[in-house]
């Protein structure tokens, strides 16, 4: 078995396909001691280097296969590998992977809470974050102080952040009373706090955010925090074609841990 070695690194979270073609034109891949060429194609047990690094490549048959996991994000939890301060992260509630690696798609901030996807397929978690495909983030966001109209309208219009205009695609009141109230938001990009930033910039600070949708992917009721299930594989494949992607054959093996019903959005 045989694959494009852009193919094969932009899975693995290495970069985006684009960019591993630059490499190979500027030299900086090589196969076997040799300078790879574009169109040049992997095989099993080859040796693959990056400026002079070796890259561990997994089984080319197994690692085809995509798996996604939908995970509860506690607060408290942080979205990186490794903390140097030690406080708990995501990847440390996820199983470990026969071959390649997981990868975040999107990040929420420590305080926040509530649906990440993880896949081991680095150009699908990349065509999902990027703005370029409209996936759409869906958020529970409760806000302190009364709302005006014509806040609201302004939030569906624009509001000018530090690194740009910006502004919900939709919002819907989801109640509450007293000092807190709850709505829905909707946003199709992921900028850094990008959800806390525009309430502020009209004046409200928001006292929790809880993600509930990524694209067509909805947080289930049976996932609790800190736990995840896998996501079956015709969802898979319907997920990946959302982002002009085709699935690859079935997976022989996938993580087990924590399987449950899962929910698609259409």
């Amino acid at each position: 078995m045989s694959e494009r070695i852009q193919k094969v690194l932009a899975r693995l979270g290495l970069g985006s396909r684009r960019q591993i073609e630059e490499w190979i034109r500027q030299g900086r891949i090589k196969l076997d001691g040799d300078v790879a060429t574009l169109g040049t194609s992997l095989v099993q047990g080859v040796r693959l280097s990056i400026d002079g690094k070796p890259v561990n490549l997994p089984d080319l048959e197994e690692e085809q296969a995509t798996h996604v996991l939908l995970y509860h994000k506690k607060v408290g939890v942080i979205c990186t590998r490794h903390d140097p301060e030690g406080r708990p992260t995501v990847f440390a509630d996820v199983p470990t992977l026969r071959q390649g690696r997981w990868v975040a798609i999107g990040r929420l901030d420590i305080n926040t809470s509530g649906l990440l996807l993880f896949t081991n397929n680095g150009e699908l978690a990349n065509r999902l974050m990027h703005p370029s495909y409209g996936i759409e983030r869906e958020y529970a966001v409760r806000v302190l102080g009364e709302v005006s109209d014509a806040t609201l309208s302004r939030v569906r219009t624009e509001v000018t952040l530090d690194d740009g205009v910006t502004k919900f695609d939709s919002i819907r009141d989801a109640g509450g009373s007293g000092a807190n109230h709850w709505y829905h938001v909707v946003l199709k990009e992921g900028r850094n706090r990008e959800v806390r930033r525009i309430w502020e910039a009209v004046g409200h600070k928001v006292s929790r955010l809880h993600r509930v949708r990524y694209g067509r992917i909805e947080l289930p009721r049976s996932v609790r925090p800190g736990k995840f299930e896998r996501l079956p594989f015709p969802s898979i494949l319907d997920l990946m074609a959302s982002v002009d992607l085709k699935g690859q054959a079935r997976p022989k093996h996938a993580p087990s841990k924590n399987q449950g019903r899962r929910r698609t959005r259409g």
